[in-house]
């Protein structure tokens, strides 16, 4: 068997609002993006700042919680997997893209408004050390191709 790892981790701040769906099992998903910064200097000295833009997708309790709790600009750290999707548009032309499935999204900074984030839900006292924090909760679906919402 040859080695393989797929295993990657993101700082960065929400581009917009998560879009919370269920697909038809009732099973929750959300998608949202965020924007990863990387400043470096070229090779005539001159810092320069790279922005990628990565596609986040997270099943479960988890989505439900980022949809609740997160909104656009807030930062995020996401630990998760990379997964290729490729698909025929509708003009005929075969596209492909490549997404984060995360397995933990912790919410970093502070919610606008408030000064509470979620622990491991929204229902559970929260105190000062767990502010921002939210736990691993296992998101490993493999969903069928009939209810992956995009």
């Amino acid at each position: 068997m040859a080695a393989s790892l797929n295993k990657v981790f993101l700082m960065g701040n929400l581009t917009r609002d998560p879009e919370l769906r269920y697909v038809p099992s009732g099973t929750a998903v959300a998608n949202f993006s965020i924007a990863v910064n990387r400043n470096y200097k070229d090779s005539a000295g001159e810092k320069k700042e790279d922005v990628s833009f990565i596609r986040v997708v997270v099943w479960g309790k988890m989505a439900e919680i980022c949809g609740e709790y997160l909104a656009k600009g807030r930062p995020v750290l996401v630990e998760g997997r990379l997964k290729s999707r490729n698909w025929e548009a509708q003009d005929g032309q075969k596209r492909s893209a490549l997404d984060v499935v995360a397995t933990t999204v912790q919410f970093l900074g502070s919610r606008s408004g408030s000064s509470q984030a979620p622990s491991q839900g929204p229902s559970e006292n929260k105190n000062s050390d767990d502010l921002g924090k939210v736990g691993s909760i296992d998101v490993e679906e493999d969903m069928s191709g009939s209810e992956i919402p995009f």
